[in-house]
């Protein structure tokens, strides 16, 4: 039964969630905390904390958590599950009608419309990351890494994902000089 009650619990957060983590927050502490008991608001506000120092989507986090906290392992797959599954149904279904209708002009005319959207979400993205590396790497720093990382994806062909790990190793594999160990 405290399985079903699990999967109860993070399916009704899965379907009613919409807009993300944020919203899906309280649906969770109203399920855990007031309906089911499963903890008191001050582990539910230790395990939001921990939710949100790590990363990816929070809902799903929280759910994995919970379940395995309530029922060990397999309520930790069944949480998983039950918040995922509703969102996997939308985007078949909205997949499925948008394949049978994309030869209509609106929806010829929707995904026109997104590509500038995105891109300009790209763009200011990159201004924002571009204003932040001027107090961290330092401009010079930031072009020779940017030059070198086209010349690679562009002209090369290599993957962006081998770059990006690349560059996370030798962030976190780079020797510290004195002067950064002091400050």
């Amino acid at each position: 039964m405290e399985q079903w009650h699990i999967f109860l619990a993070f399916i009704r957060v899965g379907m009613l969630g919409y807009g993300g983590g944020p919203s899906s927050i309280p649906l969770v502490q109203k399920e855990v905390v007031e309906k089911y008991k499963w903890m008191n608001d001050e582990e539910f506000a230790n395990v939001l904390a921990l939710g949100n120092s790590l990363p990816g989507p929070i809902a799903t986090k929280m759910a994995g958590y919970i379940g395995y906290r309530v029922a060990g392992i397999l309520g930790m797959f069944n949480a998983v599950l039950a918040v995922s599954v509703p969102t996997i149904l939308i985007m078949i279904s909205l997949l499925t009608f948008l394949s049978a209708a994309n030869n209509q002009p609106w929806v010829n005319g929707m995904t026109q419309a997104v590509v500038p959207v995105v891109g300009v979400m790209l763009a200011v993205l990159t201004y924002e990351f571009l204003k932040k590396a001027q107090g961290g790497l330092g401009w010079l720093t930031t072009t020779i890494l940017v030059v070198i990382s086209l010349v690679l994806i562009k002209w090369l062909g290599i993957h962006p994902g081998i770059i990006i790990t690349s560059l996370l190793l030798y962030a976190l594999l780079k020797p510290t000089t004195k002067k950064e160990v002091e400050s």
